[in-house]
């Protein structure tokens, strides 16, 4: 664990089953979609289930948040003193995903050391973010966790193992421990316990793997881990020097995924702004990287459309490792001087047909190629936010497993 900063965790599941009502989708999710959320309180009614002990960000604008939180850890004790929970002491969980497109993702479910985690951009930590943390998304989740007795986690760290010596020979695993359909189109999920020799053979694999930069990078969840790292970070400043030995808080139950699971697909994430002024913007581009120019060519080449244009630019001396992070870098820049509105979207077609409104310009990146992914963390620091998607909303986490925080 201490070349790691991962390790069994003592983990609950519910006692008498009920997986198909349990198990809900990750909470930042469908979150302009509330009738998602509706659905989901008709599918559980009144039987025990994660979707009342977690916060769905659906809810974060209704005006209720504090009563949220409060009914939220009554029933997180009301579960614990109840018996819906069965623990499995010391655990290493497989899973096998079902996605919505029928291929299976696999991976692995343990605890990992907050100690060993850090989000800044210039980090060297075991487990690193991908993407820049928005600090201001942290508050209301650290919120969530405060109190809470609990934690389910959506947290998939993903490990560069092109060899497969993770999680390839965990398929052996034959101790399984649930196995449902999960609601609302989440497609499936099966897990066995690992025995004495799996972990042992696990946690060898991944000694292994530490010998390289970078150990896990975040795929998903990282606003999640961050808020989970900065409830730590309280806790053991008011409980003094110390009482990081002792504090269960201190870990987080996270998933691993082999960045090379045929089921992990990067999908790009384009940029459309609003209310601008497409020229301008395209006119400070060039001047900005100054060996840029319009049309396709030898370099990164990022697709523009608008009211009156569509076309390349291309731009041949690129500091940063990928096309997002040259054009995020301007963006930012440019906004903040001048204005104008900016959205992230999903899909060439409504991209384009957004981008070709007038006051608007759409700017298309090619997806990202899963083997730049480490090596543009190691070289550049966490990507631009969102820089990728890993699936589409049902694929997403499920919580199924649970953890004592308290």
């Amino acid at each position: 664990m201490r070349k790691t900063g991962f390790s069994p965790a003592d983990i609950l599941l519910p006692a008498d089953g009920g997986f198909e009502t349990w198990a809900v989708v990750a909470c930042d999710q469908f979150t302009s979609q509330p009738e998602y959320w509706e659905k989901a309180e008709e599918i559980v009614a009144d039987a025990p289930s994660a979707l009342r002990i977690i916060l769905p960000e659906a809810q974060l604008s209704d005006g209720h948040t504090e009563e949220h939180i409060a009914k939220i850890n009554s029933t997180m004790l009301s579960y614990q003193e109840n018996g819906i929970f069965r623990e499995y002491p010391d655990a290493m969980i497989y899973l096998e995903r079902t996605q919505s497109d029928g291929r299976i993702r696999r991976g692995l479910i343990g605890k990992i050391d907050l100690e060993e985690y850090d989000y800044s951009r210039d980090s060297s930590s075991l487990v690193r973010a991908t993407e820049g943390t928005v600090l201001d998304r942290i508050p209301p989740r650290q919120a969530v966790r405060r109190n809470a007795s609990l934690e389910l986690p959506h947290i998939m760290l993903l490990v560069d193992d092109p060899e497969d010596t993770l999680i390839g020979p965990l398929r052996a695993c034959d101790d399984v421990i649930y196995d449902f359909d999960l609601m609302l189109g989440g497609g499936h999920a099966k897990g066995a316990l690992l025995n004495e020799a799996q972990k042992e053979n696990a946690m060898k694999a991944l000694e292994a793997l530490a010998d390289s930069p970078l150990l896990f990078a975040v795929g998903d969840g990282n606003h999640s881990l961050a808020s989970a790292k900065a409830h730590y970070e309280e806790k053991k400043a008011e409980n003094g020097p110390g009482s990081e030995e002792t504090l269960l808080c201190r870990y987080a139950l996270v998933e691993i995924v082999n960045l090379y699971d045929n089921a992990l697909e990067f999908e790009p994430i384009h940029r459309v702004l609003f209310d601008v002024d497409p020229e301008d913007i395209l006119k400070e581009f060039l001047e900005r990287y100054p060996k840029a120019y319009k049309g396709e060519g030898e370099g990164q080449k990022i697709r523009f459309a608008w009211e009156k244009e569509d076309g390349f630019l291309t731009v041949p001396d690129a500091q940063a490792q990928l096309e997002v992070g040259t054009l995020q870098t301007f963006l930012d820049d440019y906004l903040a001087r001048k204005g104008g509105k900016i959205d992230y979207v999903h899909g060439d077609e409504v991209t384009l047909e957004l981008g070709r409104k007038p006051g608007c310009i759409a700017f298309l990146l090619p997806a990202m190629d899963k083997n730049d992914l480490f090596r543009s963390i190691i070289a550049d620091g966490p990507l631009p936010r969102k820089t990728f998607s890993m699936g589409h909303a049902e694929d997403k986490r499920y919580y199924i497993e649970a953890r004592k925080i308290r």
